[in-house]
C-alpha cells in the first residue's frame, strides 16, 4: 500500500546528501576506464546466452516463464499432428517437478548433421540455437515453433533433459543437464510398429527458484490445444501427490481428452449451461488454396455472458491479438453494416468492431504457413497477410449466415444498436460532466485525461519529457490516473517576472489540467484530481524539475499543498535480479543495502540501472512506481512551526539573489560526501 511518509519542504534540518530527491550516484574513477581492456569482452558459447539472459527467450523467469518452457515442448508434438504425422499425445507430469511429453510422430532424426558430421541431427536440435525442421517450410507447412530456440531453451534451463526417439525399428536416447550432453546418443532394437518423440524435463532450480508446474495450468493448456485441433487424443496423467498438494479437485489423475467437434465443444464449454437468453451462433472453418493453411471459427452473441475473444495460430495461444484479430474485428464489422443497408437500417453504420464484440464470446483459430509472432513467447500475431486471411474466410460466410435466417439477425442487429446507443450516450454524458468539472476549459492537448468523472480517487502524473509521458500512459489506470508530460524545466517562478509567468505555455498547461486556478484565483473546489504527484526521474536533474515545480505549487497554489494534495512519486534506480527474485532499489545506498541483506549467496545478481522513467518498462513502471498496491509516495506537507522557515528558505535558494544561495551552500558544504556525488 502508499507509504504515509511526509515530505517537509525545505525544512531546515533534512540532511541534503541523505535526501531521496537528489538521486546521487558514484563516479567512475579514471583508472577504473583505463583498466578497460579485451579480457573485459565476454563471449558467451552455445547456449550459455539463454542461461545468462533467460528472459530474453521465455520472458523471465517467473511462474508464467516456467510454463512457456512446457509450451514450448507441447508445441513441437503438436506440430507433428497438425502436418498430419502423429495422432496421439501423452502427457505425465511427475512429483519430483519434472514433465513428460510423447508423440507418436516421425521422430526426430538421429543421423549425422551433414554441415556437423561428429553430431547427430538430435544432438544438434536440444544444443543449438536457431536449428530445426521448420525454416524451409519443406518438413512442416503449418507450425507453431519456427524461430528454431524452443527446445534447445528447454534444454538450457533444465536440470535435466531426457529425449528417446523410436524411428527405423530402433530406439535412441540420449540425456542433458543444463544444455550440455549427459550421456551420448545410444541406440537399442525396437518394434517396427513404434514411432515418435519422447522428451522428459525437469526445470533448473538455479533459475526458476521455488516455482514449480502447475497441474491446473497445464491440464488447461493441453484441454485447450485438444479443441484446437479436433483429430488429436491427448493421453494426460499426473501423480497423485501433486493434485492433493495442490488441492487440484477439479482436475482428474487421468484422462484422454478428445474433442471432434472441436472449436463446437470449445465454445460450449466457455459458454457453461444454457442460462435461457436467446443465443446467436455462427460457426465455421475454411480451407485455404493450396494447402496453405485453415481458418476456423466459433461465434455465440449472448449478452448476458462476459465478452471474450480466444484468438490461436497454429495452436498457440495468442492473448495479445494481432492481426488475425483485427481480421475478424474487419470481417464482422463490414458484414454487420452491410446487413443494415440491406434491411434498410441506417443505424447500423454507428456500430463500431467494439460494439459488435461487446456481447460475443469468439474463439478464432488460424493455421498458416510461417506465421510470425512478436518475441520468443508468441503471445501476439504479428504477420502481415493475416488479417486479409481472416477477413476474406470469413466475410462470405458471415453474409450468407446473416441472410439464411433474418429474423435472428434483425434481433442480433437490434441488440447491437442498443448497445451502440448506450456507448454513445455514456459519451455524450462523461464529456458534458467533464467539462462541469473542468469549468469548461480548454485541456491541454498533451494531457492524457482519466475517464472518471468524479475528483475524488483520481491522480494527475507530472512527468518530464514525451517519452517519460508515453511509459506512463501505458502503465496508468486509465479510469483513474491522467499523465501531463512537461518539457524539461520549467520556469522559476520566484525569481520570473509575472509577465514569464503568464506567457510561460508549459505552467498554463499545468494550470488548464488542474482547472482550479492559480494566484488569487485558486480554488480547490474546481480541482479536477485528488492527487497530484510529480514523478521524474531518480537522479538530480529529476531532483532539480521536482524542486522547481513544488515552488511552484507553493508559491501559486499555497492551498494545493496545504490540502494535502501533493506528493513526490519515488521510482527506483536501480533493478536487481538473482534468478527468479527481483528488487528494485532507490539509490546507491539501498542497493548495496539490498546485495548485503536480501540477494546473497553463490547465485549472480543481475543489476540494471534505469536511465530514466522514458527507459523504463511499462509493467514495471507501474509496478514500482504508479500502482497504488506497490508503490511508495512522499506527501509534501508544511508543518505549520515552519512556515516562516519555509518563505525564508525558497526565497534564498529559489529567489533572485544568488549569493544567498552561495551562502546556503558554503554553509552545508561539509555535509556532502564526495563519493555520492552526481558527476
Amino acid at each position: 500500500m502508499m507509504s504515509n511518509k511526509t515530505l517537509d519542504l525545505f525544512n531546515d534540518k533534512s540532511d541534503s546528501s541523505k535526501s531521496t530527491l537528489k538521486g546521487k550516484r558514484k563516479s567512475r574513477t579514471k583508472n577504473s576506464r583505463e583498466k578497460y581492456t579485451a579480457k573485459d569482452i565476454e563471449v558467451l558459447e552455445g547456449l550459455d546466452p539463454v542461461r545468462k539472459r533467460p528472459g530474453m527467450y521465455i520472458g523471465g523467469t517467473d511462474h508464467r516463464a516456467l510454463h512457456h518452457l512446457f509450451s514450448e515442448v507441447l508445441d513441437n508434438a503438436m506440430d507433428e499432428v497438425i502436418s498430419g504425422y502423429a495422432k496421439t499425445i501423452n502427457i505425465t507430469l511427475q512429483k519430483d517437478g519434472s514433465v513428460t511429453v510423447s508423440d507418436d510422430g516421425r521422430g526426430i532424426p538421429v543421423d549425422p548433421h551433414p554441415k556437423f558430421k561428429k553430431k547427430s541431427a538430435l544432438e544438434i536440435i536440444f544444443t543449438t540455437l536457431h536449428s530445426g525442421g521448420k525454416f524451409s517450410g519443406d518438413s512442416y507447412i503449418t507450425s507453431g515453433g519456427l524461430h528454431g530456440v524452443g527446445i534447445s531453451v528447454v534444454n538450457a534451463l533444465s536440470e535435466k533433459c531426457e529425449v528417446e526417439v523410436v524411428r527405423d525399428g530402433k530406439v535412441w536416447s540420449m540425456a542433458f543437464s543444463r544444455g550440455n550432453v549427459k550421456s551420448k546418443l545410444k541406440s537399442k532394437k525396437s518394434t517396427k510398429t513404434r514411432k515418435g518423440t519422447t522428451v522428459k524435463f525437469k526445470p533448473d532450480q538455479e533459475i526458476f527458484g521455488d516455482h514449480c508446474f502447475s497441474a491446473s495450468i497445464i491440464w488447461n493448456l493441453i484441454r485447450n490445444k485438444a479443441y484446437l485441433f479436433k483429430g488429436v487424443k491427448i493421453r494426460w496423467h499426473c501423480d497423485k501427490e501433486i493434485l492433493l498438494s495442490n488441492k487440484n479437485k477439479q482436475i482428474p489423475q487421468s484422462d484422454t481428452l478428445f474433442f471432434p467437434e472441436g472449436l463446437s465443444d470449445y465454445l460450449q464449454d466457455c459458454l457453461g449451461e444454457d442460462n435461457g437468453s436467446p443465443r446467436s451462433l455462427f460457426l465455421g472453418d475454411v480451407e485455404l488454396a493450396n494447402s496453405q493453411g485453415r481458418v476456423e471459427w466459433a461465434i455465440a452473441w449472448d449478452f448476458e455472458q462476459d465478452p471474450s475473444i480466444r484468438s490461436f495460430c497454429n495452436t498457440i495461444a495468442t492473448p495479445q491479438g494481432g492481426t488475425h484479430e483485427a481480421g475478424i474485428r474487419t470481417a464482422l464489422l463490414k458484414g454487420i453494416r452491410s446487413y443494415g443497408d440491406l434491411v434498410s437500417n441506417k443505424r447500423a453504420q454507428q456500430i463500431t468492431a467494439e460494439d459488435i464484440l461487446s456481447g460475443a464470446v469468439v474463439i478464432l483459430s488460424l493455421f498458416i504457413k510461417n506465421p510470425e509472432f512478436q518475441g520468443q513467447t508468441k503471445e501476439r500475431l504479428t504477420s502481415s497477410n493475416a488479417s486479409k486471411i481472416v477477413e476474406g474466410s470469413i466475410r462470405d460466410h458471415f453474409d450468407h449466415w446473416l441472410s439464411a435466417d433474418p429474423s435472428s439477425s434483425n434481433f442480433l442487429l437490434d441488440q447491437l444498436i442498443e448497445v451502440s446507443d448506450e456507448r454513445l450516450r455514456k459519451k455524450k454524458d462523461k464529456e458534458v460532466s467533464r467539462k462541469k468539472a473542468s469549468k469548461r476549459l480548454r485541456l491541454p492537448g498533451k494531457l492524457a485525461d482519466c475517464t472518471e468523472e468524479s475528483a475524488l480517487g483520481t491522480e494527475l502524473f507530472i512527468v518530464e519529457g514525451d517519452s517519460a509521458g508515453g511509459s506512463a500512459k501505458q502503465a496508468r489506470n486509465r479510469k483513474t490516473q491522467a499523465v501531463l508530460p512537461l518539457r524539461g524545466k520549467i520556469l522559476n517562478v520566484v525569481s520570473a517576472t509575472k509577465d514569464k509567468l503568464v506567457a510561460n505555455q508549459e505552467l498554463n498547461d499545468l494550470i488548464q489540467a488542474l482547472g482550479c486556478g492559480a494566484g488569487d484565483s485558486y480554488d480547490d473546489k474546481g480541482l479536477r484530481y485528488e492527487k497530484i504527484i510529480i514523478m521524474t526521474d531518480a537522479d538530480v536533474d529529476g531532483a532539480h524539475i521536482a524542486s522547481l515545480l513544488m515552488t511552484f505549487f507553493y508559491s501559486e497554489m499555497p492551498k494545493l499543498i496545504k490540502n494535502g494534495h501533493l506528493y513526490i512519486a519515488q521510482p527506483p534506480l536501480y533493478r536487481m535480479a538473482q534468478g527468479a527474485k527481483i528488487v528494485y532499489a532507490m539509490n546507491d545506498s539501498h542497493r548495496d543495502q539490498v546485495l548485503k541483506n536480501e540477494l546473497r549467496g553463490e547465485s549472480k545478481v543481475e543489476i540494471s540501472r534505469f536511465k530514466g522513467l522514458g527507459e523504463m518498462p511499462s509493467e514495471q513502471l507501474k509496478e514500482t512506481t504508479m500502482d497504488p498496491e506497490g508503490r511508495v509516495l512522499l506527501k509534501v506537507s508544511i508543518k505549520s512551526s515552519q512556515e516562516k522557515n519555509t518563505a525564508k528558505r525558497v526565497e534564498e535558494l529559489m529567489g533572485k539573489k544568488p549569493e544567498l544561495r552561495l551562502n546556503f551552500i558554503q554553509e552545508n558544504a561539509t555535509f556532502v560526501k564526495s563519493e555520492t556525488l552526481d558527476i
